[in-house]
């Protein structure tokens, strides 16, 4: 196996346990300890943070670390941030959701500020060292990491909360932001890095913030595949940030969601991985990423079916598993061809911009209707709405392939130079 492949394995599985403790593991730990669904959907909020990180994105593509700043570029900035992150997921495992809700939601907050910051310097890292040929192989890798990492730190906590308390579950969990910082640390820097001339004056200053959106929005089509970022994961983030509260009312226990939801999960979504490179490698970009998108809406079908069944063991097992594959699959091609669409020059911040852009609408949904919805329509019909919600980005993607504006609107992440070609 390539090494860039390995390290982008590496890279997921620190990218992928800041997202787990704050989704389900701390809708879970919100739940148990009494806290209403309207204020536990709320905490989606704290993902928010991670929608405005094209704001700040800039700095890790042009400012230099003082003195740490000689290991490179990414890897200074990987090592600052990943103790950031440590040191996050240690204040958010103190403080106590029964006693103090608005600590908590500040805790969640910050941790979710140096996730986001961290998945900057992850996500432009990843990229950066993998060769055009490898990003669908590389995706694979980086999606195998992350369900790894989260779905590992998300079991630890849930298994450490049941025999201790939540407070240790969430402190051990810090160890995982360690993969990453040791990639960085080995592997060094990446090959395809454009270093970006320090800043000076304001208007260069100003440049950096810009340039970066102003190249994206200079292309064919720019605006269409911008509208087609937006809504084409609002079904998914809509389901997904809510499916530990369906277990909760269902009657679930830790164990029994550590084991299907995690478990069966976990292998779902490496079928689903495995899969998905075979038929990104068989078919290409555009006819994969479409049959993803088809599958990702189709999954939520089967949240509603589990609503209407109840408790059912094997209705969750066959629910997670289908979800698990169709997110397997999905995050191979789509996150394939959202790494194609950066420009090397602008990776770090023109990829928060696309990942951000990606689930800002889901999660403001989530944030600030789903528990109401959930209250006034029931789980059965929420799932069902939100595979309705999916349907506007498969239209438009099959829009942009006729159209011929995926291709048009590929970056220079996604084009193959001289030395990039497999020997």
């Amino acid at each position: 196996m390539e090494k860039e492949s390995v390290a982008a394995f590496m890279l997921g599985v620190s990218s992928g346990y800041p997202f787990a403790l704050l989704a389900a593991t701390l809708t879970t730990r919100l739940a148990q300890d009494g806290i209403e669904k309207s204020t536990i959907t709320t905490f989606a909020l704290a993902f928010f943070v991670y929608n405005l990180k094209p704001l700040w994105a800039w700095v890790i593509d042009g400012v230099s670390l003082p003195v740490i700043g000689r290991l490179g570029q990414r890897v200074s900035w990987m090592l600052v941030v990943g103790l950031l992150v440590m040191a996050a997921n240690l204040n958010l495992a103190l403080v106590d959701p029964g006693k103090d809700i608005a600590g908590t939601a500040l805790a969640a907050v910050l941790m979710g500020l140096a996730g986001a910051t961290f998945d900057i310097v992850i996500d432009a890292y990843r990229i950066e060292t993998l060769k055009p040929y490898q990003l669908g192989t590389g995706s694979g890798m980086s999606q195998y990491g992350w369900r790894i990492g989260s779905g590992l730190a998300a079991s630890l906590a849930l298994v450490v909360a049941a025999r201790s308390d939540w407070h240790l579950a969430y402190a051990v969990c810090a160890v995982f932001a360690l993969p990453a910082m040791l990639t960085a640390l080995i592997v060094g820097e990446p090959e395809r890095h454009k270093v970006v001339r320090d800043k000076k004056g304001m208007g260069e200053i100003w440049a950096s913030i810009a340039g970066p959106f102003a190249e994206f929005f200079q292309r064919k089509g720019a605006f269409l595949v911008l509208a087609f970022i937006l809504v084409h994961k609002i079904g998914d983030t809509l389901a997904n940030l809510t499916f530990r509260l369906l277990f909760d009312d269902l009657g679930f226990s830790n164990d029994e969601i550590a084991l299907y939801d995690v478990g069966i999960g976990f292998w779902a979504l490496i079928v689903g991985v495995f899969v998905g490179g075979v038929i990104y490698a068989r078919m290409g970009l555009k006819r994969s990423v479409l049959i993803a998108l088809v599958l990702m809406a189709v999954s939520n079908l089967s949240f509603a079916m589990l609503a209407a069944a109840g408790h059912s063991n094997v209705g969750m097992a066959l629910a997670i598993g289908f979800e698990n594959f169709a997110s397997g699959y999905g995050g191979v091609v789509v996150v394939a061809y959202f790494s194609a669409l950066c420009d090397l020059r602008f990776t770090a911040a023109q990829y928060a911009l696309i990942s951000a852009g990606a689930s800002v609408v889901g999660r403001f949904l989530t944030g600030t209707t789903a528990g109401a919805l959930i209250e006034a329509m029931g789980y059965v019909n929420f799932y069902l709405a939100t595979t309705v919600a999916a349907l506007p980005g498969i239209a438009i993607f099959a829009v942009m392939m006729a159209t011929g504006l995926v291709d048009d609107a590929m970056g220079t992440a996604g084009e193959v130079g001289e030395g990039d070609a497999r020997d």
